[in-house]
């Protein structure tokens, strides 16, 4: 992301001015944008205009429009962030209300009453290029495989794979056979269509049992017989790692994987995975140190006692907007006292499984065994 220009009043109003150049910078706009701001953006419109001999021709024009938002939709799979709004400025191509599509590698400007902590850090942490560091894996099994691609705050399965393979048979295994190089073939074409090998730092191949070496032999065998440079050049990016299964829950075991941390070492998506594996420590061998619920979590950090808090990106998107301001001020508060905070992406494989436990938690400098009998459960 690409900041041109950031202008904020001292009421933290204003306006800031960004180019998005790929799906993950669409992914941060996504979580700026909320109901109520202006964008400004260009876009194409077409139009009819009658000649003054009756005949009627269609055009286009590109125009640039201003809408208060009132709805957001992020599309994963293709990158694309649709606004639906109000048009703020008269003109001659759009009548009331539009949706406008921001598009990759063009200019926007998002303004809003109020900018506030969280939002100017995500801009921050969008704009430093330093912070990108990206992962393809296929999750394999026996005619299924799902190939994903693990930013560090989103997880896109770009292809799912499925061929059926006949079983082995007594004294033959010429179908099982050709079914299985049938799959492996559809599987390499995958990862040739939708995998970046200049951008990723690792291309993780996980099964269960012995299948991802077959694959792994498969996929060098062919890279040589085709001099596919693609493959060779990047060898030592490939990693074989052992899971559960092929379906795609079982990222969360190449996440947890010490070979991938080590790769991933200092990037958003390593803290991610380790700062929660410590939570689920902490609950099972000091559950008095971790707690989860808005609740128990806002009565910590009244009493000081927060080391780090874990909170998910997707409560910063309340339709509420006394909520969403409980958990801003709860992240500066923490901030500004030197506590760790950790942003979780609820479109990666640690964010979803923090939305499961209300979407924050914390983790305490010392026991408070006492929150529990104050409050009853832990709800948002």
């Amino acid at each position: 992301m690409k900041l041109l220009k950031k202008y904020i009043e001292k009421d933290r109003s204003g306006s800031v001015r960004l180019i998005p150049e790929d799906s993950e910078d669409m992914w941060h706009i996504y979580n700026l944008v909320l109901k109520g701001d202006k964008i400004k953006a260009s876009t194409i419109r077409g139009f009819k205009s009658e000649s003054s001999t009756g005949s009627v021709t269609s055009d286009r024009v590109r125009v640039m429009l201003t809408i208060q938002v009132e709805d957001v939709f992020f599309d994963v799979q293709v990158g694309i962030l649709h606004l639906n709004g109000k048009n703020c400025e008269q003109n001659n191509y759009v009548g009331q209300y539009h949706t406008l599509d921001l598009e990759l590698n063009q200019p926007f400007t998002i303004e809003k009453n109020e900018w506030d902590f969280v939002s100017l850090n995500r801009i921050t942490e969008a704009c430093d290029i330093n912070k990108k560091a990206d992962v393809a894996a296929v999750v394999m099994q026996e005619g299924l495989a799902n190939l994903c691609l693990l930013t560090q705050h989103m997880t896109i399965v770009k292809q799912r794979i499925q061929v059926p393979i006949p079983r082995k048979r007594m004294g033959s295994s010429t179908q099982h056979d050709k079914g299985l190089t049938n799959f492996f073939d559809k599987t390499y074409t995958a990862i040739l269509s939708h995998v970046d090998f200049s951008a990723v730092k690792a291309i993780v191949i996980a099964s269960p049992g012995f299948l991802r070496e077959e694959f792994w032999d498969f996929l060098i065998s062919k890279a040589i017989k085709t001099d596919e440079k693609k493959i060779m050049e990047n060898k030592s990016k490939f990693i074989q790692i052992h899971t559960s299964s092929g379906h795609k829950h079982s990222l969360d075991e190449v996440m947890r994987d010490p070979t991938i941390i080590a790769k991933l070492a200092n990037t958003k998506s390593a803290m991610e995975v380790l700062t929660l594996d410590k939570f689920y420590k902490m609950m099972n061998t000091d559950p008095d140190r971790a707690v989860y619920g808005y609740k128990h979590v806002a009565k910590a950090a009244e009493m000081g006692a927060i080391g780090t808090l874990l909170i998910a990106d997707k409560l910063f998107r309340a339709d509420q907007v006394a909520k969403r301001k409980q958990y801003v001020k709860l992240v500066e508060q923490l901030s500004k006292s030197r506590g760790k905070v950790v942003i979780f992406s609820s479109l990666h494989v640690t964010g979803e499984q923090l939305n499961q436990l209300t979407g924050i938690a914390a983790i305490l400098n010392y026991p408070l065994p006492d929150l529990d009998s104050d409050y009853s459960s832990a709800d948002e």
